[in-house]
């Protein structure tokens, strides 16, 4: 069986790392290199950098960043964010991402998955998908909050997977920074839609989330507001999960 996984998010702006709330308002809450650093040390599976600058077109401070953390964090970790070509991807590879994290170019110019995909191998690429529960339906957002009106849920996760994706992350843009619990209805919709590992990302607020979002039958869990604050790490998630008999990577 499969180990589960948790991991820790760490928003980045400006080379810092942010808290923000349903994607807005981001507040500075410290050094990401700091914090990887902890991470590593409290039996995180992996990190997810997410750079969250919006109108920032270039990625050299995001390149500088994940350089740094890989100097000082022994786990794998995965970064998205502004990152539209190849060539970028190229540069964060070497910087020392294991990972790469796409999302709205995987629908302004989706053959960069398979372009990513093709040089370093599916398990390299992970797509991230931002969605938002209105009159019933989720629908796809992307940058600038523009609906993705031309594309299902179940169409775009089908696309990504047929084009290279290894992975889906699945956000849900009204869950952040709320700490009130996963989508599990999403969760549920995607995981059954899915063919490869699924991300839960957006809610979490205490370990009982994660137990009920692993029930869903997700490959891992993301938490940013869960392990930003009060005395939560992933050592104290594993912990707890261990005793429901959930599949944990224990040191």
């Amino acid at each position: 069986m499969l180990k589960k996984r948790i991991i820790p998010i760490q928003l980045l702006s400006k080379g810092r790392l942010v808290k923000t709330k349903n994607f807005t308002n981001p507040r500075d809450v410290g050094d990401p290199v700091m914090s990887s650093k902890v991470y590593s040390s409290q039996d995180a599976d992996e990190l997810l950098l997410l750079h969250i600058d919006k109108f920032d077109e270039s990625i050299d401070v995001l390149v500088e960043t994940v350089e740094k953390i890989s100097k000082e964090c022994f786990v794998p970790f995965s970064v998205g964010g502004g990152i539209n070509s190849i060539r970028d991807a190229e540069r964060l590879f070497f910087a020392g991402a294991d990972k790469i994290v796409l999302n709205t170019v995987t629908h302004s110019n989706p053959k960069v998955i398979r372009e990513i995909s093709d040089i370093a191998g599916i398990q390299a690429v992970v797509v991230c998908i931002d969605v938002k529960l209105i009159d019933q339906e989720y629908l796809i957002f992307s940058k600038n909050n523009k609906i993705e009106k031309k594309i299902t849920l179940q169409d775009q996760i089908k696309k990504v997977i047929d084009l290279g994706a290894g992975e889906i992350i699945i956000q849900s843009i009204e869950r952040d920074g709320e700490m009130k619990g996963y989508d599990l209805n999403l969760l549920r919709l995607v995981n059954s839609s899915s063919s490869v590992p699924v991300i839960a990302a957006g809610g979490a607020g205490n370990f009982e989330d994660l137990r009920h979002a692993f029930e869903v039958g997700v490959s891992a869990v993301a938490c940013g507001s869960l392990f930003n604050f009060g005395d939560n790490n992933p050592l104290r998630a594993k912990a707890f999960l261990k005793n429901y008999k959930v599949p944990l990577k224990l040191i």
